[in-house]
């Protein structure tokens, strides 16, 4: 890989350094959200107790 800043269709240019920082920003908001996901997953079957599991199809 060349230290050259990378070319986007927009017209900006980000460095490599700022490319790393934005896929770690993106990382870090994909792992909160499924964290949540997780969380409400969770709190539902709480809130609906363990017979939500038992039910007929």
């Amino acid at each position: 890989m060349s230290g050259r800043p990378l070319q986007h269709d927009d017209g900006v240019v980000l460095t490599p350094e700022q490319r790393r920082r934005q896929r770690a920003r993106s990382v870090a908001i994909a792992l909160v959200l499924a964290a949540l996901v997780v969380l409400f997953y969770a709190v539902t079957l709480v809130k609906l107790g363990p017979g939500v599991m038992n039910r007929p199809l």
